[in-house]
């Protein structure tokens, strides 16, 4: 039985109000006030929720706004948008989450799946939900028309490494039909099997015809393909341990199938690895439309697809930084957005930031979703929230 709301602090509220007032149903006095003076009260608790969450502390360009769609997501991931009103989240603990909304704003969240192993990714496909554990891929069939009972999962593969450092994935399929699977390395730096770790492998839908797409790939958590070209872009996390300025995060394109992006030989595009760098040099290595910063972590991205925005804006990548983690001066905890122009990444500049407030992190950004509506959506683990960004104008 899926509990939704229940297992959260805005569904514990709601129940405790509807049971109280289905004890006063012996006594119909007041029942009709009870019930309007619960739902109130559960509405508010909504609200507070949502407050809690400093966003005016965010700062946007003119004319944009952010609001919380949802406060109740539990390390709110990667996301993917279904057919109708519902938002899919991954999580790195073990819960996949359903979204229900209206009129810009959560009104109901399910929960899909438990006690898995880091379900960070989720895509859709013909009505079917793809979650990908570790090691496996998972799929929820006719997802949507079973949000309150979930239909039990169905192991599509399990032939992914089970390795938990950088084991998390995310997931999407592309316009070949194929769905796309990270294999991050499993390590700081190291040379392991270049068929099973460090890549993007592709599989088709049932699981079958696995093959390596791009190798040399750290740790990617996310991807799209560009609008036009259908080519292939990628975020990558660079290796730690170099010092703070060394070296950067990646933005890549993949322009055809077996190409290598560097790890571990070759980083940021032109600095060798200590260790792995007399191996293979930099000129034999796929460098990176951009550098994005170091130890930015630079995850989840989207080609900006919608309309609501300025028509400057469309054809963008927006990118979540979730923060750097060991660098002695933080960076990242913010949205960056890259402006792309045939094809070559030809200017970077900050779209959203003030979850890293004045030396404190009270939020790191993982995902963006571009909706239907031509908003932006951003989930935050930390604050196990999702967040929506809109355009009204100047």
């Amino acid at each position: 039985m899926n509990r939704s709301w229940e297992s959260h602090g805005v569904g514990r509220s709601i129940i405790r109000s509807v049971r109280a007032v289905r004890r006063t149903m012996t006594n119909p006095e007041g029942t009709i006030a009870r019930l309007f003076v619960a739902v109130l009260a559960a509405l508010a608790t909504f609200g507070a929720a949502a407050q809690r969450l400093p966003v005016d502390r965010i700062k946007l360009a003119p004319g944009f706004e952010i609001g919380v769609f949802s406060a109740d997501v539990p390390n709110a991931r990667s996301l993917a948008h279904g057919k109708g009103p519902v938002v899919f989240v991954g999580t790195r603990g073990d819960t996949v989450y359903a979204v229900r909304y209206s009129d810009g704003r959560a009104t109901q969240v399910l929960r899909i799946a438990s006690n898995l192993n880091m379900p960070n990714g989720v895509a859709l496909r013909d009505g079917t939900l793809y979650v990908a554990e570790v090691n496996r891929i998972l799929r929820f069939d006719d997802i949507e028309s079973r949000l309150d009972n979930p239909p039990r999962p169905v192991v599509v593969t399990d032939r992914f490494p089970s390795d938990r450092h950088h084991g998390w994935k995310f997931i999407r399929f592309g316009p070949d039909g194929w769905l796309y699977v990270p294999v991050g390395a499993p390590c700081n730096v190291c040379e392991r099997d270049p068929d099973r770790y460090a890549l993007i492998a592709r599989i088709r839908p049932d699981g079958s015809g696995y093959e390596p797409f791009a190798r040399g790939v750290r740790n990617s958590v996310g991807f799209d393909w560009h609008p036009e070209t259908k080519q292939l872009w990628f975020t990558d996390n660079g290796r730690d341990m170099l010092g703070d300025d060394l070296p950067n995060d990646e933005l890549n394109r993949a322009a055809k199938a077996g190409e290598h992006f560097g790890f571990p030989y070759c980083h940021q595009g032109d600095t060798p690895d200590p260790e792995f760098g007399g191996k293979r040099a930099c000129s034999e290595l796929v460098p990176p439309v951009a550098n994005l910063g170091p130890h930015v972590a630079a995850l989840g991205m989207r080609f900006y697809t919608g309309n609501q925005f300025p028509p400057d804006y469309r054809g963008s990548i927006f990118i979540a930084e979730h923060g750097s983690w060991n660098r002695s001066e933080r960076i990242g905890y913010r949205v960056a957005r890259v402006v792309v122009e045939g094809g070559r990444a030809v200017k970077q500049e900050i779209f959203a930031e003030g979850w890293l407030d004045g030396g404190r992190v009270w939020g790191r950004p993982v995902d963006v979703e571009v909706m239907p509506d031509g908003s932006l959506l951003v989930s935050d683990d930390q604050a196990g929230a999702i967040y929506r960004i809109s355009y009204r104008g100047k």
